[in-house]
């Protein structure tokens, strides 16, 4: 897949210019096309490596345009245009009133484009910061069946799945979150402030220390004297870890980590697979031709790795094999969602047993979320135990040791 530059003229003659993402210079041209616009000139632009970010809460990627913003945006579109609104006035409404200054002006670009001449689904690509191809695929199907408001408002319904979505993810990561901080702020407090007072006991004994306390004492001063090296490992791997995350191979390969960690991968998978069958039983179901449904649902999984097996499954059919195929040879899906998937593509109603497959997927999340809790914290418990053990051998052990040479002495 690459992006692509245009230039074209509409059904007035007056020109346009844009960029899309398509496999080649002709499946550009047959997209615009399906607009109605008339390609002049198509350039290829160099794609930028990066993906739709879900993971940032905010189906934008302009991180103060929020995701409960363009729901609200798709309800009123969608209501206003099925009561016979004109677009422009619609959208001319909308800007006016509304709240966020980077929608609203978002909102003003499209109707000086629409008052030009430019379909809404044009007009929408040339902001593609913010409406992504999945946005704009299902706009250009609604204006080209005439049924833009139903495009609409089955991008709300999307979108508010999606919010949830984001929700179970963020469930997911709080509890591990929260406990590895407690944990880290914890040794923190112990290595600066709780093992020195202990270490300058120790000292005014000069009795021999055992080696649970030595090392205590050693990892203590280790801390109290190089925090600045520290810190400056610290932030500088992180700043490293972003950089090599925002590599075509940085990210393909911590996406594919993502979904193998213990308890939460499989979380994280089935989380991948749902929004991936949810979204292709959208865009199948309103018309999207199946090839662009795959290459535009392969970005909005949100996940390189799974965006890969996608993209994959696209060549696959583009050489002729069934959708059902193609899916068995990707390894992402069981048996049962191969076999509801191979129901659907022989009966005709591949995007019903999609969003059925979809729902078994949230299903299962919701039940791993419940169990996520209860089997993670055996795990925290040992660990916590075995701080706790190393910590008491080195404090007591000494004191003991102390005690009993005081009372032999005594």
């Amino acid at each position: 897949m690459a992006l692509f530059l245009y230039r074209a003229r509409n059904n007035l003659g007056e020109e346009i210019r844009g960029e899309v993402e398509a496999s080649s210079v002709n499946a550009v041209a047959a997209i615009l096309a399906g607009q109605k616009i008339i390609p002049v000139e198509i350039s290829t632009k160099k794609l930028e490596k990066e993906g739709i970010d879900f993971n940032h809460l905010s189906f934008s990627k302009k991180q103060n345009i929020k995701i409960e913003e363009l729901v609200m945006l798709c309800r009123q579109l969608a209501s206003l245009l099925k009561a016979g609104v004109p677009t422009v006035q619609a959208i001319n409404g909308l800007a006016l009133s509304a709240g966020n200054p980077t929608l609203s002006e978002s909102l003003k670009k499209i109707e000086n484009a629409l008052e030009a001449g430019t379909p809404l689904a044009a007009s929408l690509q040339q902001q593609s910061d913010i409406y992504n191809p999945l946005f704009v695929a299902m706009v250009s199907v609604g204006e080209n069946t005439g049924q833009l408001d139903d495009a609409f408002r089955k991008l709300s319904s999307y979108l508010e799945l999606e919010k949830v979505t984001l929700q179970r993810i963020k469930q997911a990561t709080r509890y591990p979150t929260m406990v590895v901080s407690a944990i880290s702020g914890a040794l923190v407090i112990m290595n600066w402030l709780v093992i020195p007072q202990f270490a300058k006991l120790f000292q005014k004994f000069g009795a021999d220390l055992p080696l649970p306390t030595r090392i205590l004492i050693g990892t203590s001063h280790f801390f109290q004297n190089y925090w600045g090296l520290l810190l400056f490992l610290l932030v500088g791997g992180i700043v490293g870890f972003k950089h090599w995350k925002k590599t075509e191979e940085g990210h393909f390969k911590w996406d594919s980590w993502v979904l193998k960690i213990p308890l939460l991968g499989p979380l994280f998978e089935k989380i991948v697979l749902g929004r991936f069958s949810r979204t292709f039983a959208m865009t199948y179901a309103a018309g999207v031709p199946i090839l662009q449904s795959l290459s535009v649902v392969a970005r909005a999984v949100s996940n390189k790795f799974v965006e890969k097996a996608v993209l994959n499954m696209r060549g696959g059919i583009e050489r002729g094999d069934s959708f059902t195929h193609t899916a068995n040879a990707s390894g992402m899906f069981s048996p049962l969602v191969l076999q509801m998937v191979s129901v659907g593509e022989q009966t005709g109603a591949l995007d019903s047993l999609l969003n059925e497959v979809a729902d078994f997927y949230e299903q299962e999340v919701e039940y791993d979320l419940k169990k996520l809790s209860d089997a993670i914290e055996p795990i925290l418990l040992v660990f916590m135990g075995v701080m706790v053990l190393i910590l008491a051998l080195g404090i007591f052990l000494p004191m003991w040791d102390m005690f009993g040479l005081m009372t032999k002495n005594g």
